[in-house]
């Protein structure tokens, strides 16, 4: 029988008002794996106002009791119970491998434990006022209830990531499943139950495909909402910012990337060509940080192609539960045909497919490595979130950093040479929150979350700044003078 995920508010696993529910289906097999409670607008009105109640005691509880819960939590996720909840959430609803299951698990884990130390930044500051013998009190104040919503292709890291730092700084949290992985989002729900969360603080939403542009307006729009975060597509981050900016609500955005790996014709093309098929395949390519683009120096270009070739045709996509294979589905089927199609109209234009036969199986899509590609074309401009990784070639290094820069995403990025003179010439030019140095795109430190620096990868940090309002406190000496009236 397939799993029902139910709703969790105000501390309760309920089913959504009217029993509705909707199915969720691999997208390898197509089978149903799970129905999900699909939520209504009285079902999240009740989240909203349960966490609004939450709020006026969760904010006045201790930073050590908070940070208490959290290392808990992080404990309890390290145990065998929830590694093996979430693998098997993720093998069953986005035909994850057992490597992708592994690593959503063990980041979850390292964001949790990493992000229970950010209580120190709520201590406030202290110092002498302007004003003769006065002094500044500078506290932090949680906005109130954050509607968070997470994405399904990084499942439990990404949600933990759409709560954490908001339900530590003082705020309650309404969190919004993706329709395609309610029962991976509702682990969440249910670890931090069990590490002792008290009720209302953390609620859980899980609503249907067709109700959810609808649903997400008015839970933006509801006047107990102060803040929203959102970690998704660039298309569906520009209606979330709309829908912000109409109610003068704050919000983060995590939005797509389209990751370039400039590679100088001093590199170690050995390493540079691992990490950027590793980048570029690792499920499927279905990550934000993907390295999607390289830009290479011609002198080089042809020799790190082949090497990656090499490396690429011996990397399968079918089902690793079943015949071994590196690689998985991509979500849906239309996202298959869209990865295809952009691959074909860039033949079209004059690119060189080296690696692909440019076909689909269902929601399989091989591996495919095009070169020859330039801006303008569709495949250089649109993320592909699929296995694909495209080449241009380039002679200097300001026109590698000028091709970098060519794209609407800031997301992450990488910089492959042995020359630390040209590390920096190269590094600091490229817009992106992140640049690693002969390392992949695929990359994050625990304690600084990615971050675009605007465009189509969004805005905004997940970050004690972002959570809190400055509430500034002056005390004032009883003898102060009031010259011109007194």
């Amino acid at each position: 029988m397939a799993a029902f995920t139910p709703l969790f508010i105000d501390g309760q696993h309920v089913p959504a008002t009217g029993d509705a529910t909707y199915e969720v289906r691999n997208p390898l097999t197509g089978d149903v794996v799970g129905t999900a409670a699909a939520a209504t607008y009285e079902d999240s009105v009740s989240a909203i106002e349960a966490a609004h109640r939450a709020f006026k005691t969760w904010k006045k509880t201790t930073l050590d009791s908070r940070r208490d819960i959290f290392n808990k939590a992080a404990d309890l996720l390290a145990g065998d119970k929830y590694k093996a909840k979430i693998a098997i959430a993720l093998k069953e609803e986005v035909a994850a491998t057992p490597i992708w299951g592994y690593a959503c698990w063990l980041a979850s884990q390292g964001d949790l434990r990493a992000a229970a130390p950010m209580i120190e930044r709520l201590r406030g500051e202290y110092f002498p006022s302007s004003t003769a013998g006065g002094h500044v009190q500078v506290r932090r104040k949680p906005w109130g209830v954050v509607f968070g919503i997470a994405p399904w292709n990084a499942g439990p890291a990404l949600a933990f990531r759409a709560i954490s730092c908001a339900i530590l700084c003082g705020n309650t949290v309404v969190l919004k499943a993706s329709e395609v992985t309610p029962r991976t989002h509702a682990v969440v729900a249910e670890l931090f139950e069990e590490a002792g969360l008290p009720k209302g603080v953390l609620n859980f939403l899980s609503i249907s495909r067709e109700a959810s542009p609808e649903l997400v307006s008015k839970i933006i729009a509801h006047p107990l909402v102060r803040h929203v975060n959102f970690t998704g597509s660039d298309r569906v981050g520009k209606i979330i910012a709309v829908e912000a900016a109409k109610n003068l609500k704050p919000v983060v955005l995590e939005l797509g990337g389209k990751a370039p790996a400039v590679v100088l014709d001093d590199a170690d093309l050995e390493s540079a060509a691992k990490a950027i098929i590793w980048g570029s395949m690792i499920n499927s390519g279905q990550v934000c940080q993907s390295t999607e683009r390289v830009i290479v120096q011609r002198g080089v270009a042809e020799a790190l192609a082949t090497k990656m070739v090499a490396l690429a045709q011996n990397v399968r996509a079918g089902n690793s539960y079943t015949d071994g294979a590196k690689l998985s589905a991509v979500f849906s089927e239309p996202a298959a045909e869209s990865i295809i199609n952009l691959i074909k109209e860039a033949q079209s234009e004059g690119a060189t497919v080296l690696l692909g036969d440019v076909t689909r199986q269902g929601t399989l899509v091989q591996p495919h490595i095009v070169k020859n590609v330039k801006k303008g074309m569709k495949i250089w401009e649109k993320e592909t979130f699929g296995p694909v990784v495209v080449i241009a070639e380039v002679d200097s290094l300001e026109e590698a950093v000028e091709w970098a820069n060519a794209s609407d995403y800031s997301l992450t990025s990488a910089v492959w040479t042995q020359n630390i003179d040209r590390i920096e010439a190269v590094a600091p030019e490229i817009n992106a929150g992140f640049t690693n140095i002969n390392g992949p795109t695929f990359h994050r430190e625990s304690l600084i979350a990615v971050h675009g620096f605007g465009g189509a990868s969004g805005y905004g940090r997940f970050d004690v700044d972002a959570f809190t309002e400055k509430h500034v406190l002056v005390t004032h000496l009883r003898d102060r003078q009031y010259p011109g009236v007194f």
